[in-house]
């Protein structure tokens, strides 16, 4: 079975808005929690993505530092496209 991570609830962190910069936290439906930057300039771009050290990898399972959410950045990111989430969460 392969891992599909759902975007369940996204929170800004912090912003540089003259720079077009963006921080959030992705909170995904299995409840992992990743930190993810956007660069707003020309449009939204994912320019990283980390995983939160709350729980172990759903991937991997080590609660440590790994790269696996890197593979799922694309599913992400046009989930946070499809869903709004950008507009969501600089609304709060």
């Amino acid at each position: 079975m392969s891992y599909r991570p759902n975007v369940e609830h996204v929170t800004k962190a912090s912003s540089n808005d003259k720079e077009g910069l963006y921080e959030f936290i992705v909170h995904l439906q299995d409840g992992t929690e990743c930190r993810v930057f956007y660069n707003r300039f020309p449009e939204w771009k994912l320019t990283n993505i980390s995983r939160l050290q709350k729980t172990p990898c759903p991937v991997c399972r080590k609660d440590f530092i790994c790269k696996c959410m890197d593979n799922f950045s694309d599913d992400i990111g046009q989930q946070m496209h499809d869903g709004q989430w950008f507009s969501k969460a600089l609304g709060e």
